[in-house]
């Protein structure tokens, strides 16, 4: 027997049968906040936007949504948070698959807040990527790890709000009073113009 008769070659066929899947990119946003006014933190909140719209809009399998930012407002609620609140309805009417911020912190300083949208999220197979932490919340580590480093941005925060009710306090009793000076003028011109 001949060892070729074994083998049964079968010419190569083009299967036009087979439709071209289309690619459909990956709708991201990305959310930026920063919790003071002053000028570091202005410049830290205008190089976090530029930075996530040039990220976003470099990689071909993602498509901007939009950059939501809120300026100078505090990450433990998010009732004050319009930027943040509208990403969120977006989320609920299925406009974003994935969402991009720096870190823990900058979501949230409040962990059951954090946990909440990141579970709710979750479940609608939105991920959320925390660049600091290095977490997608579409992986099965990280509801863990997020818990962890939630807990200790919000300890953070009520650590850095008490050191700041302290040192006001102390201020008082060797008689400084530190006065916003930006507040009384705004009020001065609206007094002068009754």
């Amino acid at each position: 027997m001949k060892k070729d008769s074994w083998v049964e070659v079968i010419p190569a066929t083009k299967n036009a049968m087979v439709p071209k899947q289309e690619f459909k990119k990956m709708r991201v946003a990305a959310y930026c906040r920063v919790s003071t006014d002053s000028e570091e933190q202005l410049t830290s909140y205008r190089t976090q936007i530029d930075y996530y719209t040039d990220k976003i809009n470099a990689a071909p399998e993602w498509t901007l949504v939009e950059v939501f930012a809120d300026e100078g407002i505090s990450g433990v609620s998010t009732k004050k948070r319009d930027e943040f609140n509208h990403m969120m309805e977006m989320c609920d009417k299925g406009k974003i698959d994935l969402i991009i911020t720096k870190s823990v912190s900058r979501f949230s300083r409040n962990t059951t807040v954090t946990l909440e949208y990141a579970r709710s999220l979750r479940d609608k197979g939105i991920g959320i990527i925390f660049e600091k932490e290095n977490l997608n919340t579409l992986t099965l580590t990280s509801e863990m790890l997020l818990a962890l480093h939630s807990i200790f941005a919000q300890a953070k925060s009520e650590s850095m709000s008490e050191n700041i009710k302290l040192g006001k306090r102390f201020g008082y009793k060797a008689g400084r009073v530190s006065v916003s000076y930006t507040h009384l003028r705004a009020h001065e011109t609206e007094l002068h113009l009754v």
